[in-house]
């Protein structure tokens, strides 16, 4: 392979790749904003222009380029040695930080992009300690450009990644570029805000605190936040995700970069469609119908309690029938139908319903990749619960299918039901087809596993409060076929548990129930080994992704001891 030397370590590139890529793929840091792996290749900042030397095709002897060369432009060479240390090198670096700042207000103390900032770290890399502008500097207007997005125009450095994102990624083209000189400014098209599907991503590429989250603006400072590697938990995408918490409170979701999935970006439902999280319709408690409300003081009870009655009727019922929510993990799928078929080996299984809306949609992409997909199955794992289960019935009903049989077998005695659903999932037709045929003054018993308080609550003789996805960990399947691990980011709110502990203590509240496991605390690992080897499917082990392990970050910053 052709090599070339950065700032004294040689190293192998691809050809076509530009200095900076190969940099960058060798984490050598290189200072850069207008640049992003997803976009056209503008080299409008300047930041990050280099000395390069080249040999002479004539003499074969190394040269200097006379001028400096923007690494993100410039293809690396064959023999090139580049240097973006050197007087020359630094000396620009330290010029284009004193005209990007020279307009720019001095606000870091209210910016939400504080602690995230490039322009605020190249400032302490390579800017001046003091100012030498002594003029009244040029103010720009805050303008509202769209429904999630906040435009600070004074912040601006004029990168252009937003512009190109509208233009080469979404191909909506709202954003454009306004003025000249200092009055240049990033701005709509006249009754045209940022309105497409992909929104927010503007505010990702940003640099520096221009574009700014409405939902997230003043909410936390970001060095205060942790951030936990997951998988959308709304969508079919499987788009890789940080959920960012504070003391079990989320505030924003954003992409995790992969190339195999989403890339660098992510819709803005799935940035936005955690809110029922943290919803006052959550339910906390475990309830059953007659008795007295549990406080939260009582929740070992309230559990006990519900337990107890879930065990004594399931092994009453004779006939029973799990409804698995697509919403669920493979994790949950597997150990609540074991726990049902272990009380009722002839149990029914089928999966919930799965939300459709719309068509799927493809945009465009950029001249860096193919086109970023958006899907209208708004349910992560839909595939995942379905080859689970169908390792363990020869007959796997879907919804329509499962309300039918309600409706028609009255031998099936009792129902578990699943949701976990981002809204109220609960249809006319499933709360008929509960009580349909019956001769029983009681009914059919329905054990509920659910987040939000639907209709169904009313009717279910038990409620056990489940988690969502951000508060469990466990493995998704995505629209492709693509099985991904996340990891649970915050603690199940208040009493709720995650749908794989309910069956593990349900279980092992029954004498009858084995799961055949050895833990009474649920272990993801664990159960994915047990899937392997009991329904034969290995790909459990060998095929799910895990999101990369991040070493930590040492600051350079001196830290002096008061």
């Amino acid at each position: 392979m052709p090599r070339i030397t950065i700032n004294g370590k040689d190293l192998e590139f691809t050809k076509g790749q530009t200095i900076l890529q190969v940099a960058l793929d060798n984490e050598i840091e290189i200072p850069h904003y207008c640049y992003h792996p997803g976009l056209s290749i503008v080299a409008n900042c300047r930041i990050c222009l280099a000395e390069v030397w080249a040999p002479n095709p004539k003499t074969n002897q190394l040269e200097a380029i006379p001028k400096l060369l923007p690494t993100c432009q410039t293809p690396a060479g064959e023999h090139q040695v580049v240097y973006t240390d050197s007087p020359k090198a630094i000396a620009n670096q330290k010029a284009v930080m004193e005209y990007l700042l020279i307009n720019h207000p001095v606000d870091c103390a209210v910016c939400d992009q504080a602690g995230e900032c490039h322009l605020q770290d190249y400032s302490y890399q390579y800017g001046r300690s003091q100012a030498r502008f002594a003029e009244e500097k040029i103010k720009q207007p805050k303008k509202d450009v769209g429904k999630h997005v906040l435009l600070y125009s004074d912040r601006c450095i004029m990168c252009t990644r937003c512009v190109r994102f509208t233009r080469e990624v979404t191909g909506t083209g709202e954003l454009m570029v306004t003025g000249r000189g200092a009055t240049e400014q990033i701005d709509v098209f006249p009754g045209v805000p940022v309105d497409n599907e992909l929104s927010a991503n503007v505010i990702d590429i940003c640099p520096v605190g221009a574009l700014l989250d409405k939902d997230f603006l003043f909410q936390q400072r970001v060095w205060l936040l942790t951030k936990t590697p997951s998988i959308d938990g709304i969508t079919a995408s499987g788009d890789n995700i940080s959920i960012e918490h504070n003391k079990g409170i989320i505030y924003r979701i954003k992409p995790r970069v992969n190339m195999d999935v989403n890339k660098w970006w992510i819709t803005d439902e799935v940035r936005y469609g955690w809110k029922h999280v943290h919803s006052d319709q959550r339910i906390t408690m475990p309830q059953v119908k007659g008795e007295e409300p549990y406080q939260s003081s009582e929740a070992p009870l309230a559990y006990e309690a519900a337990y107890a009655l879930v065990n004594r009727r399931l092994a009453e019922a004779g006939r029973m029938a799990l409804l698995v929510s697509p919403m669920l993990s493979c994790e949950d799928a597997y150990l609540l139908a074991t726990y049902v078929r272990s009380i009722d080996p002839d149990a029914i299984l089928a999966m919930g319903p799965v939300p459709r809306h719309g068509q799927d949609k493809t945009f465009p992409g950029s001249s860096a990749g193919a086109g970023f997909k958006l899907y209208a199955e708004k349910a992560p794992n839909a595939r995942g619960v379905r080859r689970v289960l169908s390792k363990m019935s020869d007959s796997v009903l879907d919804f329509e299918a499962f309300t039918k049989a309600l409706q028609k077998e009255s031998s099936i005695n009792a129902v578990v039901l699943t949701g976990n659903y981002p809204s109220d999932w609960a249809t006319g037709a499933l709360l008929a087809a509960l009580d349909a045929g019956e001769s029983r003054q009681n009914g059919r018993f329905v054990a509920l596993i659910d987040t939000l308080n639907t209709k169904l609550v009313d009717r279910a003789d038990v409620v056990i409060p489940g988690a969502t996805w951000t508060e469990k960990a466990g493995v998704f399947e995505n629209a492709n076929g693509r099985l991904q691990a996340f990891e649970r980011a915050i603690t199940p709110i208040d009493y709720t548990k995650s749908e794989s502990q309910i069956a593990l203590d349900l279980a092992a509240a029954s004498a009858a129930s084995d799961l055949g496991l050895q833990h009474a605390i649920y272990n993801p690992a664990v159960v994915r080994q047990t899937i392997a080897s009991t329904l034969g499917l290995p790909e459990f082990i060998q095929n799910v992704h895990y999101p990369a392990v991040l070493g930590e970050v040492e600051s350079d910053m001196a830290l002096i001891e008061l």
